[in-house]
Protein backbone atom coordinates (compact mmCIF):
# COMPACT_ATOMS: atom_id res chain seq x y z
CA UNK A 1 0.00 0.00 0.00
CA UNK A 2 1.50 3.69 -0.66
CA UNK A 3 0.02 5.87 2.71
CA UNK A 4 0.27 9.31 3.00
CA UNK A 5 0.90 10.44 6.72
CA UNK A 6 -0.29 14.18 7.22
CA UNK A 7 1.31 15.05 10.85
CA UNK A 8 3.79 12.33 10.71
CA UNK A 9 6.28 13.65 12.68
CA UNK A 10 4.89 14.04 15.60
CA UNK A 11 3.88 11.92 18.72
CA UNK A 12 0.99 9.75 17.81
CA UNK A 13 2.36 10.03 13.25
CA UNK A 14 5.90 8.98 14.37
CA UNK A 15 4.74 5.40 16.59
CA UNK A 16 2.53 4.60 13.64
CA UNK A 17 5.04 4.70 10.84
CA UNK A 18 7.04 3.04 13.39
CA UNK A 19 4.23 -0.24 12.50
CA UNK A 20 3.94 0.49 8.78
CA UNK A 21 7.20 0.37 8.08
CA UNK A 22 7.23 -2.84 9.89
CA UNK A 23 5.00 -4.18 7.01
CA UNK A 24 7.35 -4.01 4.47
CA UNK A 25 4.45 -3.84 1.85
CA UNK A 26 3.89 -0.52 2.57
CA UNK A 27 5.55 3.05 0.74
CA UNK A 28 4.75 5.72 3.54
CA UNK A 29 5.01 9.15 2.99
CA UNK A 30 5.23 11.70 5.40
CA UNK A 31 4.21 15.31 5.32
CA UNK A 32 4.56 17.73 8.53
CA UNK A 33 4.95 21.07 8.56
CA UNK A 34 6.99 20.79 12.01
CA UNK A 35 4.89 23.66 13.87
CA UNK A 36 4.97 20.67 16.60
CA UNK A 37 6.24 17.71 15.30
CA UNK A 38 9.80 16.57 14.30
CA UNK A 39 11.89 14.59 12.16
CA UNK A 40 14.46 12.55 14.78
CA UNK A 41 11.17 10.79 15.62
CA UNK A 42 10.46 9.56 12.24
CA UNK A 43 11.28 6.16 10.66
CA UNK A 44 13.68 6.77 7.97
CA UNK A 45 12.58 3.99 5.70
CA UNK A 46 9.79 6.56 5.15
CA UNK A 47 10.04 9.72 2.35
CA UNK A 48 9.86 12.54 4.80
CA UNK A 49 8.19 15.77 2.81
CA UNK A 50 7.88 19.70 4.44
CA UNK A 51 4.68 21.25 3.88
CA UNK A 52 1.39 22.01 5.28
CA UNK A 53 -2.25 20.54 5.30
CA UNK A 54 -3.43 23.87 3.87
CA UNK A 55 -1.34 23.63 0.50
CA UNK A 56 -3.09 21.72 -1.70
CA UNK A 57 -0.40 21.97 -4.76
CA UNK A 58 1.94 19.72 -2.40
CA UNK A 59 -0.85 17.51 -1.36
CA UNK A 60 -1.69 16.89 -5.05
CA UNK A 61 1.60 16.66 -6.20
CA UNK A 62 2.36 13.55 -3.30
CA UNK A 63 -0.86 11.93 -4.13
CA UNK A 64 -0.33 12.10 -8.02
CA UNK A 65 3.66 11.08 -7.58
CA UNK A 66 3.38 8.21 -4.99
CA UNK A 67 -0.28 7.14 -6.08
CA UNK A 68 -0.98 7.26 -2.87
CA UNK A 69 -4.14 4.73 -1.84
CA UNK A 70 -4.49 5.51 1.89
CA UNK A 71 -4.48 8.53 3.84
CA UNK A 72 -3.96 8.90 7.71
CA UNK A 73 -4.87 12.47 8.74
CA UNK A 74 -3.42 13.62 12.19
CA UNK A 75 -2.03 17.17 11.13
CA UNK A 76 -4.04 19.24 12.94
CA UNK A 77 -3.64 21.91 16.13
CA UNK A 78 -3.96 20.28 19.31
CA UNK A 79 -4.35 21.95 22.37
CA UNK A 80 -7.43 22.83 23.85
CA UNK A 81 -6.99 25.58 26.06
CA UNK A 82 -5.46 27.39 23.40
CA UNK A 83 -8.29 26.90 20.83
CA UNK A 84 -10.51 28.19 23.37
CA UNK A 85 -8.57 32.01 22.68
CA UNK A 86 -6.93 31.43 19.10
CA UNK A 87 -10.06 30.28 17.11
CA UNK A 88 -9.10 31.38 13.79
CA UNK A 89 -5.76 29.46 14.08
CA UNK A 90 -7.76 26.15 15.16
CA UNK A 91 -10.30 26.80 12.12
CA UNK A 92 -7.98 27.32 9.25
CA UNK A 93 -5.54 23.87 10.93
CA UNK A 94 -8.37 21.29 11.37
CA UNK A 95 -10.98 22.55 9.49
CA UNK A 96 -10.12 23.99 6.31
CA UNK A 97 -6.75 22.18 6.35
CA UNK A 98 -8.92 18.28 6.42
CA UNK A 99 -11.25 20.50 3.61
CA UNK A 100 -8.05 20.80 1.11
CA UNK A 101 -6.71 17.58 1.84
CA UNK A 102 -10.28 16.05 1.22
CA UNK A 103 -10.38 18.28 -1.94
CA UNK A 104 -6.93 17.26 -3.23
CA UNK A 105 -8.58 13.58 -3.33
CA UNK A 106 -11.13 13.81 -6.12
CA UNK A 107 -10.24 12.34 -9.22
CA UNK A 108 -7.15 10.50 -7.64
CA UNK A 109 -5.70 6.92 -6.50
CA UNK A 110 -7.11 7.34 -2.75
CA UNK A 111 -9.81 4.57 -1.35
CA UNK A 112 -9.44 5.14 2.57
CA UNK A 113 -9.08 7.51 4.79
CA UNK A 114 -8.18 7.51 8.32
CA UNK A 115 -9.11 10.50 10.40
CA UNK A 116 -8.00 11.76 13.71
CA UNK A 117 -10.86 12.88 15.98
CA UNK A 118 -11.18 12.98 20.07
CA UNK A 119 -13.55 11.74 22.67
CA UNK A 120 -13.93 15.88 23.40
CA UNK A 121 -16.90 15.81 20.57
CA UNK A 122 -19.22 13.89 22.82
CA UNK A 123 -19.11 16.84 25.69
CA UNK A 124 -19.67 15.75 29.70
CA UNK A 125 -20.69 12.16 29.59
CA UNK A 126 -21.82 10.42 32.56
CA UNK A 127 -20.56 6.65 32.67
CA UNK A 128 -19.02 5.07 29.73
CA UNK A 129 -19.72 6.89 25.75
CA UNK A 130 -20.44 4.60 22.73
CA UNK A 131 -20.22 5.64 19.63
CA UNK A 132 -24.15 6.17 18.35
CA UNK A 133 -24.31 8.79 21.22
CA UNK A 134 -24.97 12.34 19.88
CA UNK A 135 -21.83 14.67 19.72
CA UNK A 136 -22.41 17.09 21.81
CA UNK A 137 -18.29 19.77 21.54
CA UNK A 138 -18.47 21.82 24.37
CA UNK A 139 -15.28 23.53 23.23
CA UNK A 140 -13.50 25.10 20.13
CA UNK A 141 -11.33 22.51 19.88
CA UNK A 142 -13.99 19.61 19.87
CA UNK A 143 -16.26 21.75 17.95
CA UNK A 144 -13.05 21.58 14.96
CA UNK A 145 -12.72 17.81 15.30
CA UNK A 146 -17.02 17.12 14.97
CA UNK A 147 -16.67 19.46 11.67
CA UNK A 148 -13.78 17.50 10.69
CA UNK A 149 -15.33 14.15 10.87
CA UNK A 150 -18.50 15.97 9.41
CA UNK A 151 -16.40 17.22 6.25
CA UNK A 152 -14.88 13.68 5.67
CA UNK A 153 -18.31 12.24 5.69
CA UNK A 154 -20.06 14.56 3.62
CA UNK A 155 -17.21 13.95 0.53
CA UNK A 156 -16.69 10.11 0.97
CA UNK A 157 -19.50 9.35 -1.50
CA UNK A 158 -18.42 12.41 -3.84
CA UNK A 159 -14.96 11.41 -4.08
CA UNK A 160 -15.08 7.41 -3.76
CA UNK A 161 -13.24 6.53 -0.77
CA UNK A 162 -14.38 4.88 2.64
CA UNK A 163 -13.19 6.11 5.91
CA UNK A 164 -12.44 5.37 9.28
CA UNK A 165 -12.76 7.93 11.91
CA UNK A 166 -11.36 7.21 15.23
CA UNK A 167 -12.42 9.34 18.82
CA UNK A 168 -9.04 9.46 20.42
CA UNK A 169 -9.54 8.92 24.40
CA UNK A 170 -5.84 10.42 26.48
CA UNK A 171 -3.11 9.41 24.34
CA UNK A 172 0.28 8.76 26.70
CA UNK A 173 3.46 7.21 27.13
CA UNK A 174 6.45 5.77 24.59
CA UNK A 175 7.47 3.24 22.95
CA UNK A 176 8.12 -0.01 25.07
CA UNK A 177 11.40 0.28 21.92
CA UNK A 178 12.61 3.64 24.18
CA UNK A 179 13.29 4.94 20.81
CA UNK A 180 10.03 7.82 20.07
CA UNK A 181 8.48 9.28 22.82
CA UNK A 182 6.39 12.78 23.31
CA UNK A 183 8.65 15.58 22.44
CA UNK A 184 6.24 18.41 22.45
CA UNK A 185 5.26 20.18 25.43
CA UNK A 186 2.49 23.07 23.84
CA UNK A 187 0.04 20.27 23.82
CA UNK A 188 -0.85 20.20 27.23
CA UNK A 189 -0.84 15.96 27.81
CA UNK A 190 -1.32 15.66 31.40
CA UNK A 191 0.78 12.37 31.85
CA UNK A 192 3.52 14.43 29.74
CA UNK A 193 3.94 17.46 32.12
CA UNK A 194 3.37 14.88 35.28
CA UNK A 195 6.54 13.19 33.92
CA UNK A 196 8.45 16.60 32.89
CA UNK A 197 8.15 17.25 36.55
CA UNK A 198 9.16 14.17 38.00
CA UNK A 199 12.16 14.78 36.69
CA UNK A 200 12.95 18.22 39.03
CA UNK A 201 14.37 17.81 42.21
CA UNK A 202 10.61 19.50 43.82
CA UNK A 203 7.95 18.22 41.45
CA UNK A 204 5.21 19.99 41.54
CA UNK A 205 2.06 18.74 39.75
CA UNK A 206 -0.83 21.43 38.41
CA UNK A 207 -4.70 19.97 38.52
CA UNK A 208 -7.02 22.32 37.25
CA UNK A 209 -10.38 22.19 38.59
CA UNK A 210 -11.08 20.34 41.85
CA UNK A 211 -15.11 21.16 41.80
CA UNK A 212 -16.31 19.07 38.70
CA UNK A 213 -19.03 17.07 39.54
CA UNK A 214 -16.44 13.66 39.86
CA UNK A 215 -15.77 11.13 42.37
CA UNK A 216 -13.05 13.79 43.67
CA UNK A 217 -13.86 16.81 41.93
CA UNK A 218 -11.18 16.13 39.59
CA UNK A 219 -10.88 15.28 35.64
CA UNK A 220 -11.91 11.87 34.98
CA UNK A 221 -10.01 10.25 31.47
CA UNK A 222 -9.49 7.18 29.68
CA UNK A 223 -5.87 7.16 29.28
CA UNK A 224 -4.43 4.94 26.37
CA UNK A 225 -1.39 3.89 25.28
CA UNK A 226 0.26 5.46 22.33
CA UNK A 227 1.63 1.91 20.98
CA UNK A 228 -2.45 0.43 21.52
CA UNK A 229 -3.82 3.60 19.37
CA UNK A 230 -1.02 2.97 16.68
CA UNK A 231 -1.46 -0.63 16.53
CA UNK A 232 -5.50 0.64 15.96
CA UNK A 233 -4.36 2.42 12.85
CA UNK A 234 -3.06 -0.26 11.09
CA UNK A 235 -6.07 -2.80 11.69
CA UNK A 236 -8.50 0.17 10.62
CA UNK A 237 -6.44 0.60 7.46
CA UNK A 238 -6.87 -3.40 7.12
CA UNK A 239 -9.88 -3.37 7.51
CA UNK A 240 -11.07 -0.87 4.95
CA UNK A 241 -9.02 -2.23 2.54
CA UNK A 242 -10.64 -6.14 3.41
CA UNK A 243 -14.33 -4.85 3.79
CA UNK A 244 -14.64 -1.58 1.95
CA UNK A 245 -16.89 -0.18 4.91
CA UNK A 246 -16.57 2.90 6.34
CA UNK A 247 -16.70 3.17 10.68
CA UNK A 248 -16.02 5.47 13.54
CA UNK A 249 -14.69 4.34 16.35
CA UNK A 250 -13.79 5.17 20.23
CA UNK A 251 -10.47 4.47 20.83
CA UNK A 252 -9.57 3.93 24.75
CA UNK A 253 -9.57 0.97 27.28
CA UNK A 254 -12.81 1.48 29.01
CA UNK A 255 -11.64 2.84 32.39
CA UNK A 256 -11.54 6.12 33.57
CA UNK A 257 -8.91 7.96 35.86
CA UNK A 258 -9.29 11.19 37.55
CA UNK A 259 -6.75 13.44 37.33
CA UNK A 260 -6.32 13.61 41.32
CA UNK A 261 -5.64 9.58 41.06
CA UNK A 262 -2.82 10.26 38.35
CA UNK A 263 -1.19 12.52 40.60
CA UNK A 264 -1.10 10.02 43.43
CA UNK A 265 0.56 7.41 41.00
CA UNK A 266 3.55 9.96 40.53
CA UNK A 267 3.46 10.87 44.19
CA UNK A 268 3.96 7.39 44.70
CA UNK A 269 7.41 7.16 42.43
CA UNK A 270 8.75 10.30 44.20
CA UNK A 271 7.65 11.05 46.88
CA UNK A 272 8.46 15.13 47.68
CA UNK A 273 5.75 15.81 44.59
CA UNK A 274 3.76 18.38 45.57
CA UNK A 275 0.30 18.69 44.40
CA UNK A 276 -1.48 22.14 43.40
CA UNK A 277 -4.75 22.97 42.51
CA UNK A 278 -5.42 25.93 39.98
CA UNK A 279 -8.64 27.25 38.65
CA UNK A 280 -10.67 25.37 35.74
CA UNK A 281 -8.89 25.73 32.34
CA UNK A 282 -11.49 26.76 29.36
CA UNK A 283 -12.74 23.74 27.09
CA UNK A 284 -12.28 21.34 29.62
CA UNK A 285 -14.81 18.77 30.23
CA UNK A 286 -15.88 17.38 33.88
CA UNK A 287 -15.50 13.38 32.46
CA UNK A 288 -15.40 10.96 29.71
CA UNK A 289 -14.13 7.58 29.23
CA UNK A 290 -15.10 5.10 26.26
CA UNK A 291 -17.13 1.76 25.48
CA UNK A 292 -15.03 -0.11 23.57
CA UNK A 293 -17.09 -2.81 22.69
CA UNK A 294 -17.92 -1.78 19.45
CA UNK A 295 -14.08 -1.03 18.07
CA UNK A 296 -13.31 -4.59 19.73
CA UNK A 297 -15.67 -6.42 18.05
CA UNK A 298 -15.00 -4.93 14.22
CA UNK A 299 -11.65 -4.96 14.42
CA UNK A 300 -11.10 -8.05 16.63
CA UNK A 301 -8.39 -6.22 18.84
CA UNK A 302 -6.89 -6.67 22.29
CA UNK A 303 -4.93 -4.22 24.02
CA UNK A 304 -1.44 -4.88 25.08
CA UNK A 305 -0.21 -1.80 27.23
CA UNK A 306 -3.08 -1.32 29.28
CA UNK A 307 -1.41 -1.09 32.55
CA UNK A 308 -1.93 2.71 33.84
CA UNK A 309 0.94 2.39 35.99
CA UNK A 310 3.36 1.00 33.09
CA UNK A 311 2.05 4.03 30.81
CA UNK A 312 3.23 6.47 33.60
CA UNK A 313 6.93 4.88 34.06
CA UNK A 314 7.18 4.82 30.06
CA UNK A 315 6.19 8.17 29.94
CA UNK A 316 9.07 8.81 32.98
CA UNK A 317 11.98 6.37 31.12
CA UNK A 318 11.40 8.93 27.91
CA UNK A 319 11.82 11.77 29.84
CA UNK A 320 14.98 10.89 31.62
CA UNK A 321 16.13 9.80 27.82
CA UNK A 322 15.25 13.84 26.76
CA UNK A 323 17.01 14.91 29.85
CA UNK A 324 20.19 13.04 29.27
CA UNK A 325 21.40 12.67 25.48
CA UNK A 326 20.87 14.54 22.38
CA UNK A 327 17.16 14.34 22.20
CA UNK A 328 17.31 17.46 24.79
CA UNK A 329 18.21 19.58 21.59
CA UNK A 330 14.89 19.20 20.08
Amino acid sequence: MNILVTGGAGYIGSHIIELLVKKKTNKVIVLDNLSTGNKILINQKSKFFKGDINNKKIINRLINKFNIDTIIHLAASLNVSEAQTNKKKYYKNNITGTKILLMSCRNTTVENIIFSSSCSIYGNIKGSVNERKKPNPQGYYAYTKYKGEQLIKKYASKFNYNFGILRYFNVAGASPSGKIGEIETSHGHLIKNFAIQSMKEKPKLNIYGNNYNTKDGTCVRDYIHVSDLADIHIKGIDYLKENKKSFTLNCGYGKGYSVLQIANKFKKIKKNTQINFMKRRPGDIAQVYSNTKEFKKLLKWKPKHNDINKIIKSAINWEKKLKTNFYRNF
